[in-house]
């Protein structure tokens, strides 16, 4: 049974609970509020575990939440693609599936409230005159020209703005607060903007929005959110959160916890900086295997099991750390160790010749997993044309290498001993062929042969051996905390490799989707090409800065 969780936030749960308020009559209600602006990555998954976690831990639910008040930027793709991941990754929502623009209606009074009680007004500055007045973190702002339009000329105006009688950015709507607080996010910040865009969800209906921080704390008030759990970033927003709800009229006042990013080794977790990889053509979109992205992760083969674990042993901080690759891997391979058949796959393929082998294929069997016999056994063959992995042959061996060699022998797995005898090669010097001998009396589970080969490769009998597309993935940054200043020069060349090997008949035609490839890493069949393995990960770190070649 797993170990009860405890962190600080469980801990201030428990506590608010022990209360006994009639505010957590049905259990704590948590959210989680993904902008529809692009598809969820890791860092998503760790916020996601958190709030459903919690709330199922403790008798609740949670709210998926869409905070849709940019129609610039979002999508029905992107909604569609967030509740997918949510899902996926074993979370129910149920009933309580809400937008932000649910709520555009009483976002809008709300604003009307703060205008009357004059605690809020139409600023005519530009965004850039609005930037530059915001002050600095030690020097206060500057009061907008317009800081001081009656009630009426504010109400008239936002009426206006509200009817669509304005360009986009001529007017913005600003809180009344203090332009002198040394948090600048509360010297009068913008609440609601003009865009004249086609909203997904609402279509034509409004021509003004809402700002996320406006937005939020007043939909987790509407809602009943026992605990609005937000990363570090919303810190300094608190105050504003605070000043919203006790400005208005509403009877509910949830607090806002902060908790720590997840930061990952060689990956960015900036859904801006997705979008450009994307949109620049450096990956082959949100799902590319080598993106942090869930939908990346999924079709790289990770498992939802496995980030989830992942994410319960990274815990939950109000400290920001990056995250080694490492930990990622270990989940991954802990999930698929015990999940995942086995098969044998050759990605450099050279041809191997058995030149004393007479008579039809042999016929062999094998277990699926070494370890689990629920997954049965796979059918296999051994004839006078095999494949071996290109490196498992060496003419000049390096110290200690326990492979083939020219009158070396190897064994093959699940199958039997063979030895060198001759070394072919193309015209240009390429070693092409290996013509061989094997012994009869040495396969495996019946050897009375004697011998004792130094080495064990895998193999596939060359005339049933299936073509596949084989890509390897590595990271797709070179260094563990890439440079964000210039993204390009910091990505990795060698962040996939794509080989022409054959892989088993028994894996071609499983209706598996993940496999142990023999010495090779776990593998999945890739969700968009038939043919294609993604290796998921490999049977040890390779997350590890690589070497551009030398020119």
């Amino acid at each position: 049974m797993p170990q009860e969780l405890s962190d600080f936030i469980r801990r201030r749960i428990r506590q608010d609970l022990a209360q006994g308020s009639a505010e957590f009559a049905s259990g704590v209600i948590t959210r989680f509020p993904p902008e529809p602006n692009g598809y969820l990555h890791i860092g998503h998954a760790k916020s996601i575990c958190l709030n459903f976690g919690v709330a199922r831990e403790f008798g609740g639910f949670t709210y998926l939440r869409f905070d849709d008040t940019n129609p610039l930027k979002e999508s029905d793709e992107y909604v569609a693609a967030i509740k997918h991941d949510v899902a996926w990754l074993g979370f129910d929502w149920g009933e309580h599936l809400t937008y932000a623009s649910d709520y555009f209606p009483q976002l809008y009074q709300f604003a009307i409230e703060l205008v009357r009680s004059g605690k809020a007004y139409v600023c005519s500055l530009s965004s850039e005159e609005i930037r530059a007045g915001r002050g600095t973190l030690t020097q206060p702002g500057e009061d907008s020209p317009y800081r001081d339009r009656s009630v009426e000329e504010n109400l008239q105006l936002f009426e206006q703005m509200r009817a669509g009688e304005f360009a986009d950015g001529e007017h913005v709507l600003r809180a009344r607060i203090d332009m002198a607080s040394a948090n600048i996010n509360m010297r009068d910040p913008v609440i609601y903007r003009i865009r004249h865009a086609e909203h997904q969800r609402t279509a034509g209906q409004w021509v003004i929005y809402p700002m996320y921080d406006f937005t939020h704390c007043i939909c987790d008030a509407l809602e009943g959110i026992t605990h609005s759990l937000c990363t570090l970033e919303f810190e300094d927003h608190r105050p504003l959160y605070d000043w919203v709800l006790e400005n208005i009229n509403v009877n509910f006042h949830p607090p806002q916890i902060e908790f720590s990013r997840l930061g990952l080794e060689y990956t960015v977790m900036s859904k801006r900086l997705l979008n450009q990889l994307v949109a620049d053509g450096v990956v082959a979109g949100w799902d590319d295997p080598r993106m942090p992205t869930i939908a990346g992760l999924r079709r790289r083969g990770v498992t939802a099991a496995a980030i989830r674990e992942f994410c319960r042993r990274i815990g939950v901080t109000k400290q920001d750390n990056v995250v080694e690759m490492g930990l990622l891997d270990f989940c991954i391979r802990q999930d698929l160790q015990a999940a995942a058949p086995r098969g044998m796959s050759v990605i450099d393929p050279l041809k191997v010749t058995i030149t004393n082998y007479e008579g039809p294929a042999e016929a062999m069997t094998a277990p699926w997993h070494p370890d689990d016999a629920s997954f049965g056994t796979r059918e296999y063959s051994f004839g006078p044309n095999l494949f071996i992995e290109r490196e498992d042959f060496h003419e000049a061996p390096p110290p200690k290498y326990k492979r083939l060699i020219p009158d070396g022998m190897v064994r093959l797995r699940g199958g039997y001993i063979i030895r060198c005898d001759e070394v072919i090669k193309d015209d240009a010097g390429e070693v092409c062929e290996l013509r061989c001998s094997y012994e009869p009396a040495s396969r495996s589970g019946s050897d009375t042969s004697g011998l004792k080969p130094k080495g064990v490769v895998h193999w596939l009998n060359a005339d049933t051996a299936v073509a596949a597309t084989i890509r390897l993935y590595t990271n797709l940054f070179s260094d563990a905390v890439p440079d964000l200043a210039d993204l390009t020069a910091a990505l990795n060349p060698l962040s996939v490799e794509r080989h022409q090997g054959f892989v088993e008949p028994a894996i071609d035609a499983s209706q598996a989707q993940r496999f142990q490839f023999e010495r090779l890493g776990y593998f999945c069949k890739d969700s968009e090409e038939a043919g294609v393995y993604n290796r998921t990960v490999s049977l040890r770190d390779s997350w590890k800065p690589q070497q551009t070649p030398k020119k």
